[in-house]
């Protein structure tokens, strides 16, 4: 059985990561909720931008118009990989780095043995893992959680729009965790470029207006206006996701420390115990000692 000092220290480090995770729990409870809100007011936005677009390029002889709607075999692919700059966030991170690995082997194991699948990570986390499974990633832009702003993230949706337009890459993939509830996040495989417009969402949706201007023009402008709405909710899901996973993550690490402080206690007491009963004994004996 471990020393009494050993076990008081190892009590004292367990109390100090108690209040650690403690503390780093209401930390990401207090930033979940404004990242919470954001999220949820901007999905109904972007979910209804959507429709119009479908209800719009419904009744089009050719949508293929917008370089953004131009489908063609990928042979230059680019996967945004969106994680989080900090750990302690249980699976949130590994999980989501496995899912965009899954999707280079299952959809595109050709392009990526050619060499022509290119990684942009926002967030260090899933960079760090990538390298460590020894895949180049490009450039990174995990500056962005400075200040997650709707005007910061269109920066970087119109270079990736503009790399595609420029036939840079002939299609892009976001892969990212889209915020559920505080306890579950879905990992997500969504193509970003080009434009998917089922027709199956065409027909559902379809509605006859009259369009002043045209609809082809409303069109050209509404693609790139709900690229950058998609390409902000995707960066808030994976924001708001993150706390909840963390948020979690230090709820369980914080009642773990719990546990094992209530069994170090336990040995503590049975080691005290014992050392008292030891001490008696040696009394007791030197006294009988004594008397013979």
């Amino acid at each position: 059985m471990a020393g009494l000092k050993e076990i008081r220290t190892r009590i004292a480090s367990v109390k100090t990561t108690r209040q650690v995770t403690s503390a780093m729990k209401m930390v990401s409870a207090a930033k979940l909720k404004k990242a919470q809100d954001a999220i949820l007011q901007i999905r109904p936005y972007a979910d209804k931008l959507h429709q119009i677009l479908v209800s719009m390029s419904s009744s089009l002889e050719n949508t293929d118009d917008s370089i953004f709607t131009k489908t063609i075999t990928p042979e230059k692919v680019l996967i945004v990989l969106i994680t989080s700059n900090r750990g302690l966030c249980g699976g949130f991170n590994t999980n989501i780095t496995k899912k965009a690995i899954e999707l280079v082997n299952v959809k595109y194991k050709h392009q990526f043995d050619i060499g022509n699948v290119e990684f942009l990570c926002i967030g260090k986390q899933g960079e760090r893992q990538l390298k460590h499974r020894e895949i180049n990633t490009g450039a990174n832009k995990n500056d962005i959680y400075d200040a997650i702003t709707f005007s910061n993230v269109t920066e970087i949706a119109l270079e990736i729009m503009n790399g595609f337009a420029e036939r840079k890459y002939d299609r892009v993939e976001l892969v990212y965790n889209q915020f559920k509830n505080a306890a579950v996040q879905v990992q997500i495989c969504e193509q970003f470029l080009p434009v998917e417009i089922h027709e199956e969402e065409s027909h559902s949706n379809f509605h006859d207006f009259i369009y002043e201007p045209s609809k082809e023009n409303l069109i050209k402008e509404l693609i790139p206006r709900s690229l950058k709405i998609q390409f902000y909710k995707a960066l808030l899901d994976s924001y708001a996701a993150e706390h909840g996973a963390r948020m979690t993550a230090m709820h369980q690490a914080t009642d773990n420390a719990t546990a094992l402080l209530g069994d170090f206690t336990l040995q503590y007491n049975k080691a005290r115990q014992a050392t008292i009963t030891n001490e008696i004994l040696e009394i007791v004996s030197g006294a009988e000692a004594l008397k013979g």
